[in-house]
């Protein structure tokens, strides 16, 4: 019988807002799958629990581990298969590397050993585990999703503000694309994943004249909250979202 693979959504930063569910599939699991947007990672390494691991700057730089970690700390104690998943666009290397990343995963999974693969926020929200995901399901692995607190929806609530009222509808749209016709759309827009587009997205927003606050690291340790268009800096880290507001008609602040 063989194993499940589980994606699990350790929400957006805080180890406080990590779902029970998460935290038991994790003590559960007999193994973590740990994503590695690092180029320098080539093919999939498994690595066993109780050893020094040879590759703690891959742990170091992965914030759904370092989450994990501070809630669940028996998650240092899992044996490890670290899966690339670098940040290209290249659809056919992209989808050799995915399915390289698959193969690798059944081949713990055929070993009757559960995989939980760590995601940041929600697994259905824009999370590389799908890719694994959806090839190991098509292969006819058991596969579960445990949803984690969406950032945008962390977001809102460190701003103190709703993201939907009444009838208003609500978009989630990637930042790193063209967003001009996304912003048109009524109601309230998410933009996700805007650090390295911040210069062209505060240029449109301005040219729009369109409300926004943002926050940077939300519910991480270096959290930054920019309540407005103007204050938001050019430069800002990757796991930036906007939340955008339409224009107040009775001249109240978003």
């Amino acid at each position: 019988m063989s194993g499940t693979f589980t994606g699990a959504g350790v929400g957006p930063g805080d180890p406080e807002l990590m779902t029970l569910k998460a935290v038991r599939a994790i003590r559960e699991c007999s193994v973590i799958a740990v994503p590695v947007s690092d180029n320098s990672l080539e093919a999939p390494v498994c690595e066993k629990a109780g050893t020094e691991s040879q590759y703690k700057e891959y742990l170091d730089r992965c914030v759904a581990f370092g989450i994990a970690r501070g809630a669940v700390p028996e998650v240092e104690k899992k044996d490890r298969i670290f899966l690339p998943m670098p940040m290209i666009k290249e659809k056919d290397k992209l989808r050799n590397i995915h399915d390289m990343d698959a193969d690798a995963v059944a081949e713990i999974l055929e070993q009757g050993k559960d995989v939980v693969f760590l995601t940041l926020g929600d697994p259905t929200v824009y999370s590389t585990c799908m890719y694994v995901h959806k090839r190991l399901k098509r292969k006819g692995y058991p596969t579960e999703l445990v949803p984690g607190i969406p950032s945008f929806c962390a977001a809102a609530a460190r701003m103190d503000i709703s993201l939907a009222e009444n009838r208003q509808e609500l978009h989630i749209l990637p930042a790193s694309y063209q967003i001009e016709k996304g912003l048109e759309l009524p109601g309230t827009k998410v933009l996700m994943k805007a650090g390295r587009k911040m210069a062209d997205v505060k240029q449109i927003l301005m040219e729009k004249g369109l409300d926004a606050e943002m926050v940077e690291n939300c519910g991480m340790e270096n959290e930054k909250v920019y309540f407005s268009v103007e204050e938001i800096p050019e430069q800002a880290g990757y796991y930036s979202l906007l939340i955008v507001k339409e224009k107040s008609t009775g001249g109240e602040k978003i």
